[in-house]
C-alpha cells in the first residue's frame, strides 16, 4: 500500500503531460524532436542499418581475369553436385570453336577478302582520344567484284579517320579517294603474294592457339570441380573416375576440332 502515493503522483504527472502536449504548440515541437533524434547519430555510428547481415558473411569473388572468355565459370549458385555434368566444358568448347570460325572468315583467302574484316576495324574518330568506333557504323563497305572494296561513309569528317584505320591495320590495304565523290574510298585488292599468305596464316595460327587456349580453361575448371566434389565427397570416387575419362575423351574431341578448322584454312591460304 506504500507505493500507492508515489502510483498516484505519477498518473497526475502523466496526465498533465498529456493535456500539455495535446496543445498545437507542443504538438509541433514534439514533431521537431522525433526528427531531431530521428536523425542523430550520436559517436558517429549508425544505430540501424538496412543491409542484410548475408552481405558481410560472403565471400570476396575470385579473380577469374586470367580465363579466356569463354571459359569463365558460372554464376555462384548455378554449379552442379553431378559429376557427369559437363555442361561447362561442352559451352566453352562450342564458344571457342564459334570464334574461331569468326576469326577465320575474316582473312584473305583466294585474294579476296571479306567485308566484315574491314567492318570490324576499330576507327580513332578524334585525335588523341581512346575512344574508338567499329568501322561499320561509320560506312558501308561494299566489295566490287573480287579485286575491289568500295567504302561509303556517311560524313566527309569521317573519310580522313577511315583511312587511318585501314592503313595501320595488317591487311595490307591502301584506300584511294574516289574522284568523283568526297565520301567515297575504293580500295583495290592486291593478288596474294607469299608474305601474304604467309601473313595470313600466322594470323591463323594465333587465333587457333587461343581457341585452343579457351578449350582448356574449360577443361580446367571443370577439372578442379571434380577434385572438389571428391574432396568434400559429394561424389563417389568411381563416379569421379569415371566423369574424368569423359571430360578427357570431350576435351580432346574439342581440340581435334579446332585443329581441323585451322588445317582446311591454312590449305585453302596456300592453294590461293
Amino acid at each position: 500500500m506504500q507505493h500507492i502515493p508515489v502510483l498516484s503522483s505519477q498518473i497526475q504527472r502523466l496526465s498533465s503531460t498529456l493535456t500539455n502536449a495535446s496543445s498545437p504548440v507542443n504538438l509541433q515541437r514534439g514533431r521537431y524532436l522525433l526528427q531531431e533524434r530521428s536523425l542523430a547519430v550520436p559517436n558517429g555510428r549508425v544505430r540501424f542499418s538496412t543491409s542484410p547481415l548475408l552481405l558481410k558473411k560472403k565471400d570476396k569473388p575470385k579473380n577469374i581475369s586470367s580465363l579466356s572468355p569463354d571459359a569463365r565459370p558460372p554464376k555462384a549458385g548455378l554449379v552442379s553436385e553431378d559429376p557427369y555434368d559437363l555442361g561447362q566444358l561442352h559451352d566453352g568448347i562450342a564458344a571457342a570453336v564459334c570464334r574461331l570460325k569468326d576469326d577465320l572468315s575474316k582473312l584473305r583467302v583466294g585474294g579476296r577478302l571479306n567485308t566484315n574484316a574491314i567492318e570490324s576495324l576499330r576507327v580513332q574518330l578524334s585525335k588523341g582520344g581512346k575512344e574508338t568506333v567499329k568501322l561499320g557504323e561509320l560506312a558501308q563497305v561494299v566489295p566490287k567484284g573480287g579485286r575491289m572494296v568500295t567504302i561509303l561513309a556517311s560524313e566527309e569528317d569521317h573519310i580522313k579517320p577511315i583511312t587511318s584505320a585501314v592503313v595501320s591495320s595488317d591487311l595490307s590495304l591502301t584506300p584511294q579517294p574516289d574522284a568523283h565523290n568526297s565520301l567515297q574510298l575504293n580500295i583495290p585488292i592486291p593478288p596474294p603474294t607469299k608474305e601474304s599468305r604467309d601473313q595470313t596464316v600466322s594470323v591463323a595460327k594465333a587465333a587457333m592457339e587461343k581457341a585452343t587456349a579457351a578449350v582448356r580453361d574449360s577443361r580446367g575448371y571443370v577439372h578442379k570441380r571434380l577434385q572438389d566434389m571428391q574432396k568434400k565427397k559429394i561424389a563417389r570416387p568411381d563416379d569421379v573416375r569415371k566423369a574424368q575419362e569423359q571430360m578427357e575423351k570431350v576435351t580432346e574431341k574439342g581440340q581435334r576440332e579446332v585443329r581441323d578448322l585451322f588445317e582446311a584454312a591454312k590449305k585453302a591460304m596456300e592453294r590461293a
